[in-house]
Parts: C-alpha cells; structure tokens; sequence
C-alpha cells in the first residue's frame, strides 16, 4: 500500500507501551470531559426531553461516523434519533430533518465546510442547534444554541493526526446524553426489551424460568425414599439432583451429586433415605422470573441448578446451569 517501510521486528515492550499509552490518553481526557461538564449538558438533556421531535445527530467524517453510533444507542434506550451526513443534508436530505428535531453537530475543529454551510440552513429553518466541538471560539461554537465543548490536548496517534482521543471522547459524550435521557424518561429493563427482542440480548431480558423447564423432566422423591430411588431418580432427570418432597407434596429438600458424595464419605449412603442426606430447605424460584435473574443466583450461590415452583410453591421442575449456558443467558466460568 506504498508504506514507507514495514517494521517487522517490533519489539513485544513497544508495542504494549503504545497500546497503554492510547487507551491511557484516552481515558485521560475522558475525566477531564467528566470534570468539565456543567450547566450546557443539563441544558441539552432537558432541551431534548421538551422537545416535541427527534434528536438528529450530523458530522462529516470520523465524527459522522461517531454520530452514527450514538444515534443508535439513542435509539435503542427510548430516544429516537435520526443521522444525517453534513454533506448529503447540504446536497438535499437538509428535508429530512423536521420541525421541533434538536440537532446535534459533531466536529472536533467546529470548521468543517459542510457544516459551516449546513448551519446558517439549520437556523433559517428554525432548528435548535446543538454544538460539540474542541474550539470554543470556532464558526459551529458562534451558530449553536448550546455549546459543548469536547477538547482533547492530543490525539493517540503518533502523529497527532489519525481521530483517536477527539472519537472516544465524543463516543462517551454520547453515551452520557443517552443514559441520562433514558434515567429521566424511566426507561427500564422491560421497555429494554421491546427495543432488542433478538439474539442473546433479547433472551436475557425475555426468557423467564418457565419458558426453560422440561414437564417430562421432573425427579423428584418422597422423603423416605431409599437411596436406590434417590439415584434413579437423578439418573432420569439429568439435572445431577432431585427435589425431596414431604407429605403435602412441598419441596423440602434437595440432594444433589455432591450431597451424595459426602454420604459416602462419611460411610451412611448406603442404608441411608432421602431425609437422612438431604440439604433442607433448599433454594427455589418462582418459574415467572427471568431465567437471568436464576444464572446470576445460581452463580452467587455456587450450585448447578435451580428449582422452579409456581405462585403458589408447587414444584414444577429443574433449571439447570447448563440449560441456561444453551439459550445464551449466561457463560461457563472458567477458572
């Protein structure tokens, strides 16, 4: 591609120090964004939340890009946005933009030609216009309603050329105006849902417990049963446990592979029923929770499975890790 020259035998050391040293620049002039911000973010959040149309994001370049993306997460947390490139919006799509929209302009030197001449437009239309610039003093600052200022004293690159530190400054600027539209508009895990039905995403915040249990899979044994039953039991289920139940047919207990090991430890397994060897009172979900709320329980708790029950604490069947790790909810931990 007419490099000067490929080198080759870069060491191991340099390029971890300039791998550091981008994402430390980084997030250094990210803090310094997070100290500065002041009465201009508030004005936005709550021009946005008055307003009666979108939040149109526009840029040219890497900052058109970083528009791209904030508009999607915009999107995504109950705000709807709307990207227009700078240049197209001067070239015709300047339409597409529509009365009580807030625009939000994304340019590191605030001196870019296609918004020095989208600007003057987007006031004779009667658009708010928001700014986010590096330059206080530059001609996008002097034509936004709001200014907000995302300097950075250089970029990552070596050269101080290639957008690096001025993208993830404006990527994270972004995600804050989005979470805090979301926090004041009471956008929650359930309105989350509609917006991301699909993928792994979806499923964690969709898919409750009894959407996972097997009604032919349901071992379970009477309090006095004899070891033999215990062990068949869990043979059948696969779940590597079994519910105990009492005389009223309630869940009293739980034995489990590693209940069953410790019997044999101790020398009683044998001889021993279900009673004898079980956990009591063991830990169970209601089958309407999310099958995430039961991978985060089984993972704080340190256990396999769970056992799910219905509103009225009827047993109704077994959620095992595994199950959980199949539908994408959660992941195997490895040590």
């Amino acid at each position: 591609m007419g490099y000067k020259k490929l080198n080759t035998s870069i060491s191991a050391e340099s390029i971890l120090h300039r791998g550091t040293q981008t994402l430390r620049l980084e997030a250094e002039a990210i803090n310094r964004l997070a100290d500065q911000l002041g009465t201009p973010f508030v004005d936005v959040i709550n021009l946005i939340l008055k307003t009666s149309g979108r939040v149109v994001l526009t840029g040219v370049g890497k900052s058109a890009d970083v528009g791209r993306k904030i508009v999607a997460t915009l999107n995504s947390t109950g705000s709807p946005a709307l990207f227009v490139h700078a240049g197209d919006a001067v070239h015709g799509d300047l339409g597409v933009i529509q009365q009580g929209d807030v625009v939000i302009c994304l340019s590191k030197s605030g001196r870019s030609a296609e918004l020095t001449a989208l600007t003057p437009l987007l006031k004779q239309h009667g658009h708010t216009i928001v700014g986010v610039t590096g330059v206080a003093d530059s001609p996008l600052a002097k034509q936004s309603d709001i200014v907000l200022i995302a300097g950075v004293d250089a970029e990552a690159c070596p050269y101080d050329l290639a957008p690096t530190t001025s993208t993830a400054v404006q990527m994270a600027l972004g995600d804050a105006l989005a979470m805090c539209l979301m926090e004041a508009k009471g956008f929650g895990a359930e309105d989350f849902a509609k917006f991301h039905p699909g993928g792994a995403l979806g499923k964690r915040l969709t898919v409750r417990l009894h959407d996972l249990i097997d009604p032919e899979r349901k071992p379970s044994v009477r309090f006095d049963a004899h070891i033999q039953d215990v062990l068949l039991s869990m043979t059948a289920g696969r779940y590597g446990a079994t519910a105990i139940v009492g005389s009223e047919s309630k869940i009293v207990g739980i034995i489990t592979d590693g209940d069953l090991r410790r019997a044999l430890v101790v020398g009683n397994a044998i001889n021993s029923k279900a009673e004898e060897i079980m956990t009591p009172k063991p830990f169970a979900i209601v089958g309407t929770e999310l099958a995430a709320h039961a991978a985060k329980m089984i993972e704080e708790k340190g256990i396999s499975q769970v056992i799910v029950t219905n509103e009225n604490g009827d047993y109704t069947g077994m959620v095992h890790l595994h199950d959980l790790v199949r539908e994408g909810i959660t992941q195997l931990k490895t040590k």
